[in-house]
C-alpha cells in the first residue's frame, strides 16, 4: 500500500522560506523515486526537485540555487526547503513516488515529468508567494 504523508507550504511573501515535508509509509510496494513535482491550474506540471539512492539531488531549472532537497533516512522523510521564493513558485506541490521503473534514474524520472512510469501522487500542498 503506498502511502504518503505531507506537511508544510503554506503563504509567504516574495523572499520568503517555506518548507515541505514528505514521509512515505508505503509497504508491500517498491518506491523507485520520491520527488516533488507542481502544478498551477491549466498548466502543465513541473518538476521540482528529487533525490537518486545515492544521495545525488536533481532540480527542475527554475529552483536551482533556491530550493534544497534532503533526506532523513531513519524517518524515510524527503524534504525541500524553499529559499528566496518568488511568485511564480505560487503552485500546488505533490509528493510523488514512482512505483515502476524503466532503469531511468531519479533525475530523468523527474526532467520526464514521471511520463514514463506509474506514479502515486500524494494529496498536495498549496504555496503561495506574494509580492
Amino acid at each position: 500500500q503506498v502511502k504518503l504523508a505531507e506537511s508544510g507550504g503554506g503563504s509567504v511573501k516574495a523572499g520568503g522560506s517555506l518548507t515541505l515535508s514528505c514521509t512515505d509509509s508505503t509497504t508491500a510496494q517498491r518506491v523507485y523515486c520520491l520527488g516533488w513535482f507542481r502544478q498551477v491550474s491549466g498548466k502543465e506540471r513541473e518538476g521540482v526537485a528529487t533525490m537518486d539512492s545515492d544521495g545525488t539531488p536533481s532540480y527542475g531549472d527554475s529552483v536551482k540555487g533556491r530550493f534544497t532537497v534532503s533526506k532523513d533516512k531513519s524517518k524515510n522523510t524527503l524534504h525541500l526547503q524553499m529559499n528566496n521564493l518568488k511568485p511564480e513558485d505560487t503552485a500546488m506541490y505533490y509528493c510523488t513516488a514512482a512505483l515502476t521503473s524503466r532503469g531511468e534514474t531519479c533525475q530523468e524520472w523527474l526532467e520526464t515529468l514521471g511520463k514514463h512510469t506509474a506514479n502515486y501522487w500524494g494529496a498536495g500542498k498549496q504555496v503561495t508567494v506574494s509580492t
